[in-house]
């Protein structure tokens, strides 16, 4: 079956898509588009997005991905720090201010009943830059940074990835993520580089998404660990639903820490494992589970190392829990500085800020950020607890609150659809703690906040943890330390 891209209103060939790209990039030329210049892409997914990348890439010009929904002035600021030639942005979405505008349908129009000047797309400009691809972190930790890849880096790691899952012209994908981000866009480039099909589905609303899944038979899913949660709920809420998933062969997650409760739950509603994958903007893909290897987020790539270490940098032996240190020759540039230069940034082990373990297998587990708190006299991880309170039946997210007494106050939200009463979770909860981890507060919250991502938002987690905790009023809601 040839490849198509797919999408709520259109289908189209590999060939058309191509032919669409390739004059989307003679329509950027006529607007002072040159290899080399760095143009911001902010839209939703979309086939005008897809086709919009493929074309700036052709045209070898640097893009810099912006979230559709991110602000005017992060926005402003982002295109001034990357000293942007041009905006290419949704016409629903904030504006970008600074740089020339272009919206997608604009661009695409232009782009219409005209002979592409080339025959067929071509990476090499592109491939060639050093900063062909800058990406903001979501900023919930810090302040953004713009991590800065080169062209070569990412078309690498993605061929490294296809090779790795099995990935085939034959598949169709689903990814529920998006493109603006690590994870979506390189679903979207593997579909391009295997020769595949691509489905662009509205993936906030995971009913139609499905039945885009039945209609296009569906191959391959991608998601993070939220919404797969999503999906579970929605087919346990429409069981028929089910039979627009029965073409699925793999159905993988990243972006977040997977609990085994969860990946359980997923494997009993559709009778194939949760496959879980690890990487990051800097480093892109890492390791990943496969179906013949459904262990923890599976071994790593060909050609990367990760070293599990101590505090001191001593590497530590199988089985033993540390702080990940990772070499790939997928490696980021660097940063890019105020002024839009990219600081180089080339250790010669990065250090991602995670917890993990290796098996004797070579199988990576990756248990969450190596951010601790102290409380009681104990050096605790919440991310790590989070896995083991997990057990409870239900999703839970631990928000550490500072105390003058305890040091820590932790407040374990949990996500509970059907609302039940904050202490029966917490006796769920303290059966599988030391007194010492358990929780000062639980509150149940109907959906955790997500951020544009699909990862939960740390800051509004913050702030339902801040506004649940009355010093005034401390009720059996809070443990007795």
């Amino acid at each position: 079956m040839p490849a198509k891209l797919l999408s709520m209103d259109s289908v189209q060939t590999r060939s058309q898509l191509q032919g669409t790209a390739l004059r989307v990039a003679d329509v950027l030329r006529e607007h002072g588009v040159r290899p080399g210049d760095r143009v911001v892409l902010k839209a939703g997914n979309s086939a005008g997005f897809v086709a919009v990348l493929l074309g700036l890439m052709h045209r070898g010009a640097s893009v810099a991905l912006l979230d559709q929904r991110q602000r005017t002035e992060d926005s402003g600021r982002a295109a001034e720090q990357a000293r942007a030639r041009l905006a290419v942005v949704d016409d629903d979405a904030p504006p970008v201010p600074g740089p020339g505008r272009l919206y997608v349908y604009e661009l695409l129009a232009a782009a219409a009943e005209r002979r592409p000047a080339d025959e067929q797309i071509r990476f090499d400009r592109w491939e060639r830059l050093p900063d062909a691809l800058i990406a903001w972190s979501s900023g919930s930790t810090g302040e953004p940074k713009g991590t800065v890849k080169s062209g070569r880096s990412v078309l690498r790691n993605v061929r490294r990835t296809i090779e790795f899952m099995g990935y085939r012209a034959d598949d169709v994908f689903l990814p529920l993520l998006p493109f603006s981000h690590q994870y979506g866009l390189s679903i979207l480039l593997a579909a391009w580089l295997a020769d595949a099909s691509l489905v662009v589905a509205p993936y906030r609303r995971l009913d139609r998404a499905v039945r885009m899944a039945g209609q296009a038979g569906v191959t391959v899913v991608d998601a993070t660990p939220a919404t797969h949660r999503s999906l579970i709920n929605l087919v346990e809420r429409r069981p028929e639903l089910a039979l627009d998933l029965a073409s699925v062969r793999m159905y993988c997650t990243g972006g977040a820490p997977l609990d085994r409760a969860a990946a359980d739950q997923f494997a009993k509603t559709f009778q194939l494992p949760l496959l879980d994958g690890y990487g990051s903007t800097e480093m892109g893909n890492i390791a990943a589970a496969t179906p013949d290897n459904p262990v923890g987020a599976g071994r790593l790539f060909h050609g990367v190392e990760v070293l599990i270490t101590d505090d001191d940098a001593v590497p530590l032996p199988p089985g033993a829990v540390g702080e990940l240190r990772i070499r790939t020759p997928d490696s980021f540039s660097g940063y890019l500085s105020p002024g839009g230069e990219v600081i180089p940034e080339r250790p010669e082990w990065y250090r991602p800020g995670d917890l993990g373990t290796l098996d004797g297998a070579g199988n990576l587990f990756v248990l969450g950020r190596k951010s601790a708190v102290h409380r009681m006299g104990y050096t605790l991880y919440p991310d790590i607890i989070e896995r083991k309170a997990a057990e409870c039946g239900a999703p839970l997210k631990i928000v550490p609150l500072p105390d003058e007494r305890l040091g820590s106050r932790l407040v374990f939200l949990v996500e509970d659809p059907r609302g039940g009463m904050p202490q029966y979770w917490r006796e769920r909860i303290c059966e599988l703690l030391p007194t010492y981890e358990q929780p000062n507060r639980v509150v149940v919250v109907e959906k955790f906040p997500l951020n544009h991502n699909g990862k939960t938002d740390p800051r509004r987690m913050l702030r339902l943890a801040e506004s649940a905790v009355d010093e005034r009023n401390e009720t059996a809601d809070t443990l007795s330390l």
